[in-house]
């Protein structure tokens, strides 16, 4: 049984905002027109190709997300991640719908199996924000979506499968679900005996800290296997003070906190930044995981950093950073059992 702190603890939200996550995820952004207003950034240079990629891949982003970028700056590594481009519009060779082939590696609805001792659970389609650069911005979600019959279908899978020892719960965003249905998940799946750990790969307690609320944290810490969140942060402007109290409470839960990030040309393609990042995740209790190489998804090509870019930026980590903090560059490579490390040192360099 793993040891928790009890359940009594208390997420406060933030001193600025007294709204519940619910009703800042309603209140996201969704209009080209009104994000560049906020942002103080002109309509007539950036909104005709804002709405070109907002046709094709919906605008999204909650408001304490776009409380951090800085206005009047269109290269805003966090902007850049969120703002839709004419760019997206623009057919490039390789770039296609499905990078990771995961069509092909759907078990049951809802339950994605690529690799031997882990299976995904799609819990929802629904995100927290639109990243720009997602592999997942064609999935077809509608057709993942669990029915009653569909939840009991997963679950008589998991049993019947003892080689898996952890659920990971993605999606979409698992926690833009209401902590009844994922606490009932956290049960049900926890009672198979085999089952060691569940994942939460989520970015909803970044680009929305409120999230981290008492019934989140409640089912959390009443969950009898250990429960580990996999972080999706890409830049260190995206972690503030409410940020990094959430990451306080999770932690009091007996959460192990991790990181993974995308290379992503424009936002965070440069040591510094990758450094800085490691530093303040780990200041914000959170270790640094996975950095991952660009996925060729149809529509994100201007994101694209090439694989020596990438090995020479994390060389250049090893020599700043202790080991602890260097995220391992890796390639998921579809059909292989895991993800593939990407070699730094090539012909001998």
């Amino acid at each position: 049984m793993i040891q928790r702190t009890p359940t009594s603890i208390e997420a406060r939200l933030s001193d600025d905002d007294n709204r519940s996550w619910q009703q800042l995820l309603s209140d996201s952004i969704t209009s080209p027109w009104e994000l560049l207003s906020r942002l103080d950034l002109p309509a007539d240079q950036w909104l005709a190709g804002a709405e070109a990629g907002h046709q094709l891949f919906q605008l999204r982003v909650p408001e304490p997300f776009l409380a951090r970028m800085e206005k009047g700056n269109p290269a805003d590594p966090l902007l850049r991640q969120v703002l839709p481009l004419h760019a997206e519009t623009v057919a490039a060779r390789g770039f296609v719908t499905d990078p990771l082939q995961e069509d092909g590696a759907i078990q049951t609805t809802g339950l994605i199996r690529k690799y031997r001792s882990r299976a995904l659970l799609m819990v929802t389609g629904q995100c927290a924000i639109n990243c720009r650069y997602c592999f997942r911005r064609h999935f077809p979600y509608d057709e993942q979506r669990l029915s009653p019959a569909d939840r009991q279908q997963v679950l008589d899978t998991l049993a019947a499968s003892p080689e898996i020892n952890e659920v990971i719960f993605s999606g979409g965003d698992p926690l833009a679900v209401n902590d009844q249905l994922l606490s009932q998940w956290a049960s049900a799946i926890s009672s198979i005996p085999h089952i060691r750990r569940i994942r939460i790969h989520t970015r909803l307690p970044v680009v929305i800290p409120q999230r981290v609320c008492d019934a989140l944290l409640k089912w959390i810490s009443n969950t009898p296997v250990q429960v580990v969140m996999v972080l999706h942060i890409n830049h260190p402007e995206e972690i503030d003070q409410p940020t990094r109290r959430a990451m306080g409470y999770l932690r009091a839960a007996g959460v192990t906190l991790l990181n993974q990030s995308v290379i992503l040309k424009g936002v965070n393609d440069d040591a510094g930044v990758l450094e800085s990042l490691s530093e303040a995740l780990f200041d914000a209790g959170i270790m640094p995981y996975y950095l991952h190489a660009f996925d060729p998804v149809a529509g994100a090509q201007h994101f694209d950093v090439t694989d020596e870019e990438a090995r020479l930026l994390v060389k250049d980590l090893l020599a700043r950073l202790p080991g602890f903090l260097v995220p391992r560059l890796v390639r998921e490579i579809p059909g292989k059992p895991a993800k593939t490390p990407i070699d730094l040192f090539v012909d001998g360099r």
